[in-house]
């Protein structure tokens, strides 16, 4: 039995903590059950695209709920500056930060795992230098979703092209963001449908224009919702925003953080022509957006 301050340390972006990202992590928990370590995710400061190219791929999943998600597995995390790495070799990379900084006892990853500078090392590599060490690798498979792996570039795919159910699949859970909410023009508490207004941050992924049915987080309860993603055509001069109509809560939520979560696309944007056919089109997409919400099975945890 190795001492209980060594960890199992993951390797990997992390950058959506999709269904591979977290068969990586449970190989780590894996060997606290065998091995007595402490399962630890190694994060980086920024995407290493960002370092390297100069531009970081779109957002899917922020830090504050990637933060949460980690915190709900019970997995510590370590953020190292990704800047501080990218030009160190494997060999270095894995004494001076595993060894001497994490206290690696093992260490996980996915099949497709690179590091090092210029991203010369892969599975082998590591492979290597956990046998000189004494340490276990375990290397994650690839998860495969119809056909081909799961992936972040898949899944920023998934949701630009409106196919939430998709996304949700190979996130295994359901798409979300969580914003501010902004004051508005109080047009849907007029036609009867009050809404929460909120604008995507710089950087993160943009859904298809639409009309989503979701659901909405509030003090952790969810409430079926409806979300209109884009710059409502029926309306002039409108920004990019994700405006949703929560069924069955009337409060006040401005400044808050709420947390919007994508079930399933219902349709485009549609230029109505007075704000009488707007009202009775929002009463049926929330009909259509409830019965979704009620269809979700099992999957319906905060």
């Amino acid at each position: 039995m190795i001492s209980e301050n060594k960890t199992a340390v993951t390797l990997g972006s992390f950058d959506g903590l999709h269904r591979g990202h977290m068969s990586v992590i449970a190989c780590a928990f894996e060997l606290q059950r065998e091995r007595g370590l402490s399962p630890l995710v190694l994060l980086f400061d920024s995407h290493p695209m960002l370092t390297i190219m100069g531009k970081a791929p779109s957002m899917i999943l922020q830090t504050e709920l990637r933060d949460k998600l980690l915190a709900d597995l019970g997995a510590k995390t370590c953020i190292v500056p990704f800047a501080e790495i990218k030009d160190m070799t494997c060999r270095e990379f894995f004494e001076k930060i595993l060894i001497g900084r994490l206290n690696a006892g093992g260490v996980c990853c996915g099949w497709n795992y690179r590091f090092g500078k210029g991203n010369e090392g892969g599975k082998h590599i590591l492979e290597k230098l956990c046998a000189e060490y004494g340490m276990e690798l375990r290397v994650s498979p690839p998860i495969d979703l119809d056909g081909s792996p799961i992936s972040s570039t898949r899944i920023r795919r998934a949701i630009e092209n409106g196919d939430i159910p998709l996304a949700n699949a190979m996130l295994g859970r359901e798409f979300r963001y969580k914003l501010t909410v902004v004051n508005g023009d109080h047009r849907g508490r007029l036609m009867g449908a009050p809404t929460i207004n909120q604008h995507f941050e710089t950087g993160f992924v943009r859904p298809k224009k639409g009309v989503y049915a979701s659901a909405t987080v509030i003090e952790n309860k969810l409430y079926p919702s409806v979300t209109n993603i884009g710059l409502r055509p029926s309306f002039e001069n409108e920004d990019f925003r994700s405006e949703t109509c929560i069924l069955g809560f009337d409060g006040n939520l401005y400044g808050q953080k709420i947390e919007v979560r994508l079930l399933q696309y219902l349709r485009g944007e549609i230029r109505f022509e007075s704000m009488d056919d707007l009202g009775k089109q929002i009463h049926i997409d929330a009909a259509k957006a409830k019965e979704i919400f009620l269809n979700r099975g099992e999957n319906i945890n905060v």
